[in-house]
């Protein structure tokens, strides 16, 4: 929690208009702990409100930071960073965390065992909705009159049924207790604090008031940052946006994959990627028409590829219910070639 000291300096930079890379990281780093916050706010509601009740509460507020920062940056015009950040949200959870879990698990574990079937069904439900996340690319480059206004139709369209996919996995989720479906775990949570029901919406709505207002002077400093490092917008999203809004679950996955709790771990990056794209990006498109500044699901041929490839990536590793530190440094190896090639040749 000592990133907390970083809130009142990130403030302080911004009223005095220090250097905008300097206020970017100081805000960058008061996210982390707030994110955090909402986390373990939201884990302790969960545990006092039973199965069901808990499992929206998670399926709902996961993904909390990525979405508000998100939002302004839609209000702020920059929709190509907003399409980066699902893009690296999701190639993030299923190469990077997912790696640098099988990583730690293996080298203190050794080779460990989770719920196949589960991680499979998942992971064919996460190719589906990038199938549907897709289309609209696919079709944007048709020579048909009026192309734009027909490509924001079929993305509010596909976003409209993403999110009708998302809400009956819910509901299958807690009709069937299933262990690994769209978020919903609550039987394992391993991190609540257990406070009582006036401390976690206390700390939810402090957190979350904190991660707007650093929100807002995070993505304010973007632009500058982008003028002053030579680092691409695209980049910022992809790789930087989705890893400060995440942290604090990424923590979580690999905490428990060195407690050899390799399933809840495998479980919290392929649902927080299936609520990125089932849940996240649909309501943004939809979210985005109040701002004026329309979010259609279309993505560069990069950003299609490296989604295509995370998730056949993570299928096959995950296919035989086992893993192990190479897999894991295979996985991390994959995202950092991706990651190169971003910065190298941004889109």
């Amino acid at each position: 929690m000592l990133l907390l000291l970083a809130i009142p300096f990130a403030i302080l930079s911004d009223l005095l208009q220090w250097n905008p890379i300097l206020t970017f990281s100081l805000t960058a780093a008061g996210v982390i702990p707030l994110a955090g916050l909402i986390g373990d706010s939201t884990e302790s509601l969960a545990a006092h409100t039973g199965p069901k009740i808990g499992g929206l509460i998670n399926a709902t507020l996961g993904n909390a930071a990525e979405l508000i920062i998100t939002l302004f940056a839609i209000q702020k015009g920059l929709l190509e960073l907003v399409k980066a950040s699902i893009t690296g949200s999701i190639i993030g959870n299923l190469l990077l965390i997912m790696g640098i879990s099988m990583l730690a698990g293996g080298i203190k574990n050794g080779v460990q065992k989770f719920d196949r079937q589960g991680t499979v069904n998942n992971t064919i439900l996460l190719a589906i909705a990038i199938l549907g996340l897709s289309i609209p690319s696919l079709f944007s480059h048709s020579t048909v009159k009026g192309i734009d206004l027909k490509v924001e139709i079929l993305s509010l369209s596909v976003a409209g049924v993403m999110i009708g996919l998302y809400i009956l996995g819910i509901l299958f989720s807690l009709k069937n207790r299933t262990k690994t479906d769209l978020g919903i775990h609550t039987a394992e949570v391993e991190n609540a604090h257990h406070w009582s029901v006036k401390k976690s919406l206390i700390v939810l709505a402090i957190a979350t008031s904190g991660i707007v207002w650093l929100s807002e002077i995070l993505v304010g400093s973007i632009e500058a940052v982008v003028a002053g490092s030579g680092i691409s917008e695209f980049f910022l999203g992809i790789i930087l946006v989705p890893i400060i809004g995440n942290v604090a679950e990424h923590l979580v996955a690999v905490t428990m994959a060195a407690k050899n709790k390799m399933e809840l771990s495998i479980e919290i990056a392929v649902s927080s990627s299936l609520q990125i794209a089932l849940f996240v990006a649909p309501v943004l498109v939809f979210i985005s028409l109040l701002f004026g500044n329309p979010l259609t699901l279309v993505f560069n041929s990069f950003e299609l590829a490296a989604l295509g490839a995370a998730v056949i990536v993570s299928y096959f590793v995950a296919a035989d219910g086992e893993s192990n530190w190479l897999e894991g440094a295979a996985l991390m190896a994959v995202y950092v070639i991706f990651g190169l090639a971003f910065f190298i040749f941004p889109a």
